[in-house]
């Protein structure tokens, strides 16, 4: 007995607690790469990070990997976001302590970019900080500036006839993920990713204007916790502040969401 006793203390003082993030959003989103980068950025072993992270192909079914860190485990689950396996996500929700929801900022479905005017230049647009939104521009070019427009702007070209824009299609998807029971309480990060990129919509306003609209809907009620962030999931940009904030929510959701001790 007392062997067991013993053996029960070495495991209770020597064992990490385990918590699983699942990364979705529509397929070309950027998940997988995104993936590739937080592997990269916590492993030991330079062998298995990723060359070129940026060259990946269509994830069908999952990739999943376990990264250590100083007071944690992270396996970090990245299933397809075909439409055909979307289905599939609810099975994950159950085990999971986080949902990382990425939005690729540039893609905007059949909406013509050369209709759509420049934000007028406003005054902080291009911070991100305030209201949970966190950080400021990611991989911004300094001798490029961004195509700035604004989202409102954005969705007008998306209702369009000819448009058949993707941001509505990430709306529809990430209220979907929200109104299911067993992903009520569940702390929720979108990444607006792609931000290296000169045609991006900026975080503000995808902040603004989508994810608000989603989380003061009726199937926003269920996120107990969320912030916007921007990435650049092709540089790495932004990438530990995302993990970094995952960490922190995880920890303080513990009780309603119990780790894996191991």
């Amino acid at each position: 007995m007392a062997y067991h006793l013993l053996y029960s203390l070495y495991l209770r003082f020597t064992s990490l607690p385990e918590y699983s993030i699942l990364l979705l959003g529509l397929d070309g989103a950027g998940k997988t790469t995104l993936h590739n980068q937080i592997k990269a950025l916590y492993t030991s072993d330079p062998d298995s990070a990723p060359s070129n992270p940026g060259r990946t192909v269509p994830t069908v079914g999952q990739n999943v990997s376990v990264v250590t860190l100083k007071d944690m485990y992270l396996r970090v689950w990245d299933v397809g976001g075909q439409h055909s396996l979307r289905k599939l996500w609810q099975s994950y929700y159950q085990s999971c302590h986080a949902i990382v929801f990425v939005i690729d900022s540039t893609d905007i479905g059949d909406a013509d970019i050369t209709r759509l005017p420049p934000a007028a230049s406003e005054s902080g647009e291009g911070d991100t900080g305030g209201g949970g939104g966190g950080g400021g521009a990611v991989g911004s070019p300094t001798t490029k500036p961004k195509v700035q427009r604004s989202f409102s702007t954005v969705m007008s070209a998306l209702q369009d006839e000819d448009a058949d824009g993707r941001l509505n299609e990430c709306r529809l998807v990430l209220e979907d993920v929200l109104a299911h029971s067993e992903a009520e309480g569940v702390p929720l990060l979108v990444l607006a990713n792609k931000q290296d990129r000169e045609d991006c919509v900026e975080v503000v306003r995808i902040k603004e204007g989508f994810v608000r609209k989603v989380m003061e809907g009726e199937r926003g009620g269920s996120v107990r916790d969320s912030r916007v962030l921007p990435i650049a999931a092709l540089t790495g940009t932004g990438v530990k502040e995302a993990v970094d904030w995952l960490c922190s929510r995880v920890k303080w959701n513990k009780e309603a969401r119990p780790p894996v001790m191991r």
